[in-house]
C-alpha cells in the first residue's frame, strides 16, 4: 500500500470517527454504562471464539520466531479475557467525568468560573502485541466520550478483529454510534503513518509497543502524543528495610511477568544490608531462573551473578534478566534512578519514615511507590478499571491514562 491509499484508508476512519465523536460528547452516561456491560458479557460470551483466534496469531508468532516476551504479551487465556470482561464492568462502575465542573468560584465581577471537563475528541491508538488493549482502550476513550481509531500489531490481527467484532456489536444496541470504535483491519505500515498524520481528524495519538514504535510516533506524528518511551523501573532496599518483605516485592516486581513495562529492571540495595539481602535473594531468584548482572560489590556477595555493564544499568530487559547496584545510601540511589530511570515506576522498601517521605518526594517518575511493588503501577490497581497507556509526559496527563486523562479541563 502506498502512502496515498493509506491516506484515503485512514481519511475515511477519521471521517467517520469525527461524526461519531460529535454524538458521543453527548452520548449519556446510562448508554454508555450500557454498553460496557453487554460488551463485558459478549466477551464472556464469545471467550472460545476469542481463544480460537488468538490461537492463530500464537501460532504464528512461534513460526516466525518472535521472542517469548513477547509470545506472552500475546496471549490471551481464560483468565485474561475474564480480566478484559472484568475491566469494562469497572469502568461502568466509575463516575463519569464528562461534564464534571471543577473549582467553581464566584470572582470579584460576580461571574461563576470553573473548569468543566470534556472530550478530546477522536483519539488514534497505537499498539502492539497484547490483545486486551483492544477492550481497554476502547471501553475508557466511549466512557470518557470519545472515539477511537485502534490500530493494533499485525502479530494480533486475528485477536484485536475478534474482540472489536464483539464490542461494535453492542453499540447500535446501546444508542450509540457503531464508529465510535473502529479497527485498522489492514496491517500494512502505511497505515501507521497516515493515522499520525491525520490532524484535523484525530485529536490525539496514544502509541503502546516497543521503544522503536514509540521513537517513531514520536518524531514523526503531526497530531498531539501522549506515550512513555521504557519502563526502566528500580526498586531500592534501604538501609531499615524489613529483609522479608523486601525480598518478596523484589522477588514479584522482577518475576511476576517479564514483558511488562512496569516490571523492576535494576534492583538497588543500600551497603549496610547488601549482604544479607543477596543472601535472601539469590535463592529465590535463581529458582525463576533470573540472570543477574550486578556490580562489583553485589558479585562480592553472590558469585554466581555475571558483571553488569554500564549499558545494563539504561536496558529494560522486558525478560528474566536483572541488575543489580549496591549503593552507599539514599543519596545514590536517587542520583542512579535519575540518571538511568525512564520516569516510569520506582519503589523503595524502608521501615525509616523520613527515608520514604524523602523518596516520594525526591523522585522525579509518574508512579513512586513505598513498601510496594512496581507492578502495582496499573490502572486497575489505581482504581482507574483499565488504562489506555502509560504517560511520562509532563503535560496533560502522567502516570496510567484512565478516564480523566482521556477529557480536557
Amino acid at each position: 500500500m502506498d502512502n496515498s491509499e493509506a491516506t484515503q484508508v485512514m481519511q475515511q476512519l477519521g471521517g467517520q470517527a469525527l461524526a461519531a465523536a460529535r454524538k458521543m460528547r453527548m452520548a449519556d452516561t446510562a448508554a454508555k454504562n450500557r454498553w460496557l456491560t453487554l460488551s463485558a458479557l459478549r466477551l464472556r460470551r464469545e471467550r472460545d471464539h476469542l481463544l480460537n483466534a488468538n490461537a492463530m496469531d500464537l501460532q504464528q508468532a512461534r513460526d516466525n520466531g518472535i521472542d517469548p516476551a513477547l509470545i506472552d504479551r500475546l496471549e490471551l487465556t481464560t483468565a485474561r479475557v475474564e480480566a478484559m470482561a472484568d475491566g469494562l464492568d469497572e469502568i461502568a462502575a466509575l463516575p463519569d467525568p464528562v461534564g464534571r465542573i471543577d473549582d467553581l468560584v464566584y470572582r470579584p465581577s460576580g461571574i461563576q468560573v470553573g473548569k468543566m471537563r470534556v472530550p478530546l475528541g477522536v483519539i488514534g491508538m497505537i499498539y502492539e502485541s497484547r490483545p486486551n488493549v483492544t477492550a481497554d482502550a476502547a471501553a475508557l476513550c466511549l466512557k470518557s466520550g470519545n472515539a477511537c481509531i485502534l490500530r493494533g500489531g499485525s502479530e494480533a490481527i486475528h485477536s484485536n478483529r475478534a474482540i472489536a467484532a464483539c464490542l461494535r456489536r453492542e453499540l447500535v444496541e446501546s444508542g450509540l454510534p457503531q464508529d465510535a470504535v473502529q479497527l485498522v483491519d489492514q496491517t500494512d505500515r502505511a497505515l501507521v503513518g497516515a493515522l499520525i498524520s491525520a490532524k484535523g481528524l484525530v485529536d490525539i495519538i496514544i502509541p503502546r509497543g516497543g521503544r522503536s514504535l514509540i521513537e517513531r510516533i514520536a518524531r514523526e506524528a503531526t497530531v498531539p502524543v501522549i506515550k512513555h518511551l521504557d519502563g526502566i523501573c528500580h526498586v531500592y532496599i534501604d538501609a531499615s528495610a524489613d529483609l522479608a518483605m523486601a525480598t518478596a516485592i523484589a522477588v514479584n516486581a522482577k518475576t511476576h511477568r517479564y514483558g511488562v513495562c512496569n516490571a523492576m529492571e535494576t534492583l538497588l540495595i543500600h551497603e549496610e544490608i547488601a549482604a544479607e539481602a543477596i543472601a535472601a535473594l539469590a535463592p529465590p531468584l535463581a529458582e525463576k531462573g533470573v540472570e543477574v548482572r550486578g556490580c562489583p560489590q553485589a558479585i562480592a556477595h553472590c558469585g554466581d551473578w555475571l558483571p553488569a555493564s554500564e549499558e545494563d544499568w539504561a536496558t529494560e530487559y522486558l525478560a528474566a534478566v536483572l541488575s543489580v547496584r549496591v549503593v552507599k545510601d539514599i543519596d545514590e540511589a536517587i542520583d542512579h534512578i535519575a540518571r538511568y530511570g525512564s520516569g516510569h515506576t520506582e519503589s523503595i522498601i524502608t521501615e525509616d519514615y523520613r527515608a520514604g517521605q524523602r523518596f516520594l518526594r525526591e523522585v522525579d517518575s509518574s508512579s513512586v511507590m513505598w513498601n510496594a511493588s512496581t507492578r502495582f503501577a496499573d490502572g486497575f490497581e489505581y482504581g482507574l478499571g483499565a488504562e489506555i497507556g502509560i504517560s511520562t509526559d509532563r503535560l496533560h496527563v502522567r502516570g496510567p491514562v484512565g478516564l480523566e486523562g482521556l477529557t480536557s479541563p
